[in-house]
């Protein structure tokens, strides 16, 4: 369990939970029907988009594993002011090989499950690891929000999930490009910590689709210096 603890000096945020125990049952379920019903209403406003500009961008995390964000969801928000990351980790039974292919395709649909719930900015969608690990980095207005629907998703992700693979943790202060472009800082939030979460360094290898399938077009070097250079990525 990730400790609740204040703010240190200088501004540095640390971190604030991870691992609390699944809501109820139903409290879930009727958070997921709420989410459902602003799904469609996001929707219908056209405020959900699938940005690209991190697609393609391999992270690599202190436990030596890595894995490329295959998908990314933008809801039109506004002003953030409780910003916060939390990111979600979890291994799904059964699957292996091409499984991970048809999972990433499927995912989409998924999107039901987590758009909707109240505070979200965005989602970074990572491709399993060398583990067969995947792992979420959102971005939230709120620390306890975010919190909230990670307990929530503890009880959809279990029905599919190795048991004990699903675990989250939540850095509260922190925007989502500020917690990929300066990796060294999350080693200070909590060193102690098991170093799933912590990005040490993101890299744009090339632009992917969701199957991995696109081809190499002139100019994308060119094209991946600029947004590398844009994100402060390596």
């Amino acid at each position: 369990m990730v400790n609740v603890s204040d703010q240190r000096p200088g501004g540095l945020p640390d971190v604030a939970r991870g691992d609390q125990p699944p809501l109820a049952y139903p409290t879930v379920l009727r958070a997921l029907g709420g989410c459902a019903v602003r799904v469609v209403t996001l929707l219908g406003r056209r405020r959900m988009h699938l940005p690209t500009s991190w697609v393609g961008t391999r992270l690599r995390f202190a436990d030596g594993t890595s894995a490329p964000v295959y998908r990314e969801t933008a809801i039109d928000y506004g002003d953030a002011p409780a910003r916060c990351v939390l990111v979600v980790t979890f291994t799904l039974r059964w699957v292996r090989g091409w499984g991970h292919a048809v999972f990433r395709a499927e995912s989409l649909l998924n999107t039901v499950l987590f758009a909707g719930f109240p505070g979200l900015v965005s989602k970074l969608w990572l491709a399993n690891d060398s583990l067969g690990r995947y792992r979420g980095v959102y971005e939230w207005d709120g620390p306890e929000r975010a919190d909230q629907y990670a307990r929530a998703l503890w009880r959809v992700l279990a029905l599919v999930s190795v048991l004990g693979s699903i675990h989250y943790v939540v850095l509260p202060g922190q925007a989502r490009d500020e917690f990929l472009r300066e990796p060294q800082a999350t080693g200070e939030l909590a060193p102690e910590q098991p170093a799933w979460w912590r990005v040490v360094e993101c890299s744009l290898r090339r632009r992917l689709t969701s199957l991995w399938s696109a081809p190499a077009r002139p100019g994308w070097r060119w094209r991946c210096r600029r947004a590398r250079t844009a994100r402060g990525c390596g």
